[in-house]
């Protein structure tokens, strides 16, 4: 595991996040047992009522819904909960699957930090949420060029899952933490922590960091 604090020492990362914010939205929140990047790839199956009205007016209205990591599973006594840092996500196709049910690919847009949550009458969650800026236009330096090398291998592969993919941002110190950040086989917590972080070059160091465990042994 990264060894990093926990993702829930909200009073440090809310001040960390919120001078980085843009605009204050509200939003249907869409929480998930996945974590979300900006320009990130989401294929969703959607069979409850609630999120099929979510869709409908997202689809409608030209709209984003958010989608936040699950941090606990519910139980008898406790509701679900979720983390408060997660990403806007734009519907960019949908159809209905061979099993009858609608099916949605999404993609990430923007980070943000939820302020304060509601619940309407059909169970859907709405949030009201600050975005976050990312530092624009950080390239690449040349210590983590691996790192671009690697994420070029898994576009050679799933390249038609980033349509907006152009050989330049695999020079995007951003651009290249968050495919890592995704397309690695990591814990959700770790995943979820990358996404909080507002440092492009943290992110990066902490991926090379990982990459050992991904690494085959050497042969005796």
């Amino acid at each position: 595991m990264v060894s990093r604090p926990h993702p829930e020492g909200w009073r440090t990362i809310s001040r960390r996040l919120h001078k980085d914010y843009l605009i204050s939205t509200d939003i249907p929140i869409f929480p998930l047992r996945t974590v979300l990047y900006p320009d990130g790839y989401l294929p969703l199956r959607i069979f409850e009522q609630r999120y099929i009205q979510m869709v409908r007016e997202c689809s409608g209205k030209g709209s984003f819904f958010g989608v936040c990591l699950i941090s606990n599973a519910a139980g008898a006594d406790r509701p679900a909960n979720h983390f408060r840092v997660g990403t806007s996500a734009e519907i960019c196709d949908f159809s209905t699957l061979s099993d009858g049910i609608l099916g949605i690919t999404a993609q990430g847009r923007q980070k943000f930090f939820i302020q304060k949550t509601r619940m309407r009458d059909n169970g859907l969650l709405m949030a009201q949420v600050q975005t976050l800026g990312d530092t624009n236009d950080i390239e690449l330096p040349n210590e983590y060029s691996v790192l671009s090398m690697i994420t070029a291998r898994f576009m050679e592969q799933l390249g038609k899952n980033y349509p907006s993919f152009q050989p330049h941002h695999l020079q995007d110190a951003n651009w290249v933490g968050y495919r890592l950040a995704e397309l690695l086989p990591l814990e959700n917590s770790e995943k979820q922590m990358l996404l909080q972080l507002s440092d492009p070059l943290e992110r990066l160091q902490l991926l090379l960091e990982t990459l050992p465990r991904f690494q085959e042994p050497a042969e005796d």
